[in-house]
């Protein structure tokens, strides 16, 4: 049995459960080293609210930022998502074998069988003695009037 530690799991998947840190993290897939400043630029939200969604990130330790003067710049790091993925393709293995399971059990049972016989027509007429119909409803009388 594989374990994970729960507390870096649940720390990894409220990072990215957040629409804007995912967006960073795609940046930073495509191109490593890149400023806060750059990161910042797509969102429409000021500087410091993605510098709290870095410290998130951080945390989880799915970025590294380093600082060159007065420039900060961040990187992806990806052991904590590999854990999740781990974490996460147990279940879909998982998934995988139900939906297998499940596809095997309908071939059986649209397959006909020997011992079904088969129906000479899909449809048959029906037997069933149609009944008569409800009549309908009066109109309606004159209403009260109102003292």
């Amino acid at each position: 049995m594989v374990y994970y530690r729960r507390d870096e799991l649940d720390t990894t998947f409220a990072a990215l459960s957040d629409p804007t840190r995912r967006a960073i993290l795609a940046q930073l897939a495509e191109q490593d080293g890149v400023s806060v400043s750059e990161l910042a630029k797509p969102f429409k939200v000021s500087l410091p609210a993605i510098m709290k969604h870095l410290d998130v990130l951080s945390d989880a330790k799915l970025i590294r930022r380093t600082k060159t003067g007065r420039v900060v710049s961040c990187e992806l790091t990806a052991a904590p998502m590999e854990d999740a993925m781990r974490w996460l393709n147990r279940y879909a293995q998982f998934w995988s074998q139900q939906l297998d399971r499940l596809a095997a059990f309908v071939e059986e049972e649209s397959s006909p069988s020997p011992r079904q016989p088969q129906l000479k027509s899909p449809a048959s007429p029906s037997s069933v003695v149609s009944m008569r119909r409800r009549k309908k409803s009066t109109p309606p009388g004159p209403t009260p009037k109102k003292s």
